[in-house]
């Protein structure tokens, strides 16, 4: 959902006059919320069964009453490719995948080989190719997420309650990840967490999760809090985050720390400093795509012979590409993107 923010940009500077609708699951819905770019947005259910199709169809049926111009596929799967064709838009583009042809009337090259690595901005922006938009820019065309004023206002109080204080530097330590392959060795991040804590300007280290995550926090706070020499109070776990709060959060800390998962490119839309932590993905594929001068910085394993990967099964059996990943380089990178390495 991220990844295809620059192309909503790019799509309304190409056609100021149009009016653009941009269908979104709710559970994505907050990225795109307050996107000053879009006019109208859709947030569609996910029925189950028989219902699925009466809904489904209903809303087929409302797409083609708007006498689209262009519907263009950023997702490319079934559900996607219907919406698409049943908007009845005379120009509708999507990628050249099997099974799709029925879909578009303009189809666009898709490779899903992981060499030579490609950012996935750069996958969404070939499908503004039939439309005469030029080469993507990440300064001009970067990921955008706008703040949510409410969320803003409870993740401040949220700090106060956790005894935060309001100029305090904040380091957001995000331990989770959709899959094994992509997450840091819980240990390894509660030594990280209670070094920021440590520095000559100490952090405080607010220590996040997915919401199915919630052990990988509480274990993760509690190595930290153990840890000798460290104040206790600066390692800070105040619940979990929804993405509107995740984004705020992330907006007012000094550093953002996490793996090649969603919040990360949550992370990418802010003016924070990132620090990425890389298994079997790319940076090249999944780098924050913004301003080159906002710090954004990967550590990785360096070159493996099974790295990348499709991520179904580790090869050596031994998540060798995150754990070739050692503390010291990624307190490296932090003081780097802190300016003071």
């Amino acid at each position: 959902m991220v990844f295809t923010t620059p192309v909503v940009r790019a799509l309304k500077r190409r056609f100021p006059d149009a009016r653009i609708t941009y269908l979104v699951e709710a559970a994505a819905e907050p990225v795109v919320r307050h996107n000053p770019h879009i006019d109208t947005l859709m947030v569609v259910a996910r029925p189950r069964g028989l219902e699925r199709v009466r809904y489904d169809w209903r809303l087929a049926r409302g797409l083609r009453q708007q006498h689209f111009d262009i519907a263009i596929d950023l997702h490319g799967g079934p559900r996607a490719a219907w919406f698409t064709r049943a908007s009845g838009a005379p120009l509708r583009i999507g990628y050249d995948l099997p099974g799709r042809a029925w879909a578009y009337n303009t189809r666009v090259p898709w490779t899903r080989a992981l060499v030579p690595p490609r950012h996935s901005v750069l996958n969404q922006w070939d499908l503004l190719g039939p439309l005469g938009i030029g080469e993507a820019d990440p300064v001009a065309d970067a990921v955008q997420m706008p703040l949510a004023p409410d969320a803003v206002t409870r993740v401040a109080s949220r700090l106060r309650e956790a005894g935060v204080p309001d100029d305090a530097a904040i380091a957001v330590l995000h331990v989770s990840a959709g899959n094994p392959f992509r997450r840091w060795p819980a240990e390894r991040f509660a030594e990280l967490a209670s070094t920021l804590t440590t520095l000559p300007q100490p952090m405080h280290v607010v220590i996040t999760s997915g919401p199915s995550e919630a052990e990988a926090v509480d274990r993760v706070t509690r190595l930290a809090r153990e840890t000798p020499l460290v104040a206790a109070s600066r390692i800070v776990h105040c619940g979990e985050f929804d993405l509107s709060e995740l984004a705020a959060l992330v907006s007012r800390a000094r550093l953002y720390i996490g793996g090649d998962s969603g919040p990360l490119h949550v992370a990418a839309t802010t003016r924070t400093p990132v620090v990425a932590l890389f298994g079997p993905t790319l940076p090249a594929r999944s780098l924050p795509w913004r301003d080159p001068a906002v710090p954004s910085i990967a550590v990785d394993a360096g070159p493996l012979e099974c790295r990348p990967c499709h991520q179904r099964t580790c090869v050596p059996g031994d998540f060798r590409c995150l754990g070739g990943i050692s503390v010291p380089m990624v307190l490296a990178a932090c003081r780097q993107a802190l300016g003071t390495s």
